[in-house]
This record gives structure tokens, C-alpha cells and sequence, in this order.
């Protein structure tokens, strides 16, 4: 009698946890609520306890919580339980496994866009304002060039992280509290068969970082990643706030990959918006150092990556953002020419 009421109980549990979840990914005042009040202490107390442990605690979890449910589903056949029962407990599983998800992070997709947290105006921009845009760009970038063959990661992981502390620089973003550090991913080989730089540990709060990370990309995927750490879900405003973070800083290796993090994203708005002869001549501007620079860096992830495994976890995370709230899918990160120019214009 006490197992049914427990069940019950657990069942309730349950599904009143999924029915708070839907609504307030669907609810931005909700999302809102969420992001600003609640998540904070979440994080708070996860990455606490995760930043006990050098390795990512939420890979092993990931790691620990498939086998989990291959050894259930196993022990239930060996045992003779019924198909139906067998299922269920599969399901639920599975079910509190997604609310832990949400509760811990996930719930951030629910909060208002960019321009809303900030305030400030979207910008269409056309040709004319994004050539005025890309000229000043192209300028910052040109002058921020430095040649980089090494970094420190613990010196620029706290430069970043002061910089996300300044309050007021940050628009629609939490300021950082304590000193959160990067992960070494557990699997960093088989990410970079699918060019994945970084990625957010949602389960207890980390943000982790590829091993095999250039070190012309080190800064701006630390930043990236921390961003996500600190609540933000969209990818485009991600790398924003990793351009805006990086480019401000008075170290200059930072700063430089804070330009060239964002620059293929430029330069493939511009070759849409310019004629050919517009395009070349922008193109031209760039010092060969940096795009030689970046030939470099793309022959590097090109040479590790697996078509096959890459396009399945392509097609996978397409299908994972448009059904969280972010309908534009993977072409979510080219949408942050959009963010920049905006604020540029603001």
C-alpha cells in the first residue's frame, strides 16, 4: 500500500514539474522569472559542487546515465518484468532526466530575446548601414592583429571572467559572480569529428571547452560558453556577448580573437549584401596575416571532422534549438551580424 502511494505521490511529482516546464518555456514573464530570480542560485549551487571536481562532472553523468538505462532495461529482461512495466520505467527515466535538464538550465530558452532584456532597437540594416558597419569593422579588426602561438588558459580565463563582472557593460546579461572555470571535455576527440569548440554542461553548471581548441580560438569560445553559463541560450547572441567581452579587452591577444571570432559571420553577410567588386575590395582590406590566420583554423577542424557523425549532430541540434523556442535552427549563429550591427547603431 505505502509502494501505490509513493507512486502516486512521484507521479504527481512528475507531471506537475512537465506542466511547469511547457508554460514557461511558452511564458516569457515566466522565463523571465526563471532567469533572473531562480537560475542565479541554481547555478550557484551546481557549479559549485561540480567545481569540487578537475573533470566535467555533467560529461560523466551523461556518460553514467546511458549506461544507467541499458542496465535497467537488461536487469527488467533478465528478471522477466512485463514489457509494459518495462516501458514505463524506461519513460519515466528518461522524463526526470529532461526536468533535471530544464530546471537546471534549460528553463533559460523561456526568457525574452535580446532585444527585449536590453532595450535596444533592432536594426534592418541594408547596404548602406552595414557597409558603414563593415568599414568600422574591418578597421578594428585590421588593428586589433596580433600573432599568437600561445596563451596562458588560466590568466585568460580570469581576464574574461573580470570582464563579464563589470557591472553595466553587459547589457540583458547576468554579471558574473565567483570565479567559474572552463572544463576539459571528457570526449574531445569525438567532438572535434563534429567541430564542436565548447559546449554548456547543463545538468550541474559547467561550461566546457574542446582540448584540442587553436589557440587563436581559446578566448572567444571561453567566452562564448561562460555566456551560457550566465543564462544565455541563443547562439547568436552567445557570440555576441563573446565578441563584445573579447574586443573590449586591453589584453590584445583577447581582443584580436574577439574580432576574428565573428569574422566569417562578416564576411558572409557582406558577400550577400555587395557586389562582387564590393565584396573583393572589402576582402582585400584585410591584413593576409589574418586570413591566412583563418584558412588555418578551417583546414584544422576540416581535417578532424566526420561528415557522417558531423551531419547526424547537425540534424540533431537543428531539431534540439527550433524546439526551444529559437525557430531559426543551426543558421541561429550567422544571425549575430544582426546583434552587432545593432549595436553598433545603438
Amino acid at each position: 500500500m505505502k509502494k501505490k502511494y509513493f507512486l502516486i505521490i512521484r507521479y504527481s511529482i512528475l507531471i506537475i514539474l512537465l506542466f511547469v516546464i511547457q508554460i514557461t518555456k511558452i511564458t516569457p514573464s515566466w522565463g523571465e522569472v526563471y532567469s533572473r530570480s531562480l537560475y542565479p542560485a541554481i547555478a550557484k549551487t551546481l557549479s559549485g559542487f561540480s567545481g569540487l571536481f578537475p573533470f566535467s562532472v555533467g560529461d560523466l553523468f551523461i556518460l553514467l546515465a546511458i549506461i544507467g538505462l541499458f542496465v535497467g532495461l537488461i536487469y527488467a529482461r533478465f528478471h522477466k518484468i512485463k514489457f509494459k512495466k518495462r516501458l514505463l520505467g524506461g519513460v519515466e527515466y528518461l522524463l526526470w532526466i529532461y526536468v533535471w535538464f530544464y530546471l537546471a538550465w534549460g528553463l533559460n530558452y523561456g526568457q525574452p530575446n535580446f532585444y527585449q532584456r536590453t532595450g535596444i532597437e533592432y536594426v534592418a540594416y541594408n547596404k548602406e548601414n552595414f557597409r558603414e558597419f563593415l568599414d568600422a569593422y574591418v578597421t578594428s579588426l585590421n588593428k586589433s592583429y596580433v600573432p599568437i602561438s600561445k596563451i596562458d588558459k588560466e590568466i585568460t580565463g580570469q581576464i574574461i571572467n573580470n570582464e563579464y563582472k563589470k557591472e553595466g557593460l553587459n547589457p540583458g546579461i547576468h554579471t558574473l559572480q565567483g570565479n567559474p572555470r572552463a572544463k576539459t571535455m571528457l570526449f574531445s576527440s569525438l567532438f572535434s569529428k563534429m567541430a564542436i569548440l565548447g559546449y554548456m554542461g547543463p545538468f550541474f553548471c559547467e561550461f566546457n571547452l574542446n582540448r584540442e581548441l587553436p589557440v587563436s580560438q581559446y578566448a572567444s569560445s571561453y567566452a562564448h560558453e561562460l555566456s551560457h553559463f550566465l543564462g544565455i541560450t541563443n547562439e547568436a547572441e552567445a557570440s555576441f556577448y563573446a565578441y563584445l567581452i573579447c574586443s573590449r579587452s586591453d589584453e590584445p591577444t583577447i581582443r584580436f580573437c574577439g574580432y576574428l571570432s565573428v569574422m566569417n559571420y562578416v564576411l558572409n553577410n557582406a558577400s550577400a549584401l555587395l557586389t562582387e567588386d564590393e565584396f573583393r575590395e572589402v576582402y582585400l582590406k584585410i591584413k593576409p596575416e589574418i586570413m591566412e590566420l583563418a584558412k588555418t583554423n578551417r583546414k584544422y577542424w576540416q581535417d578532424k571532422y566526420s561528415k557522417t557523425i558531423g551531419e547526424v549532430q547537425d540534424w540533431i541540434y537543428d531539431l534540439y534549438l527550433k524546439g526551444n523556442n529559437i525557430p531559426s535552427g543551426r543558421k541561429n549563429y550567422s544571425e549575430v551580424v544582426g546583434l552587432m550591427v545593432s549595436w553598433y547603431y545603438s
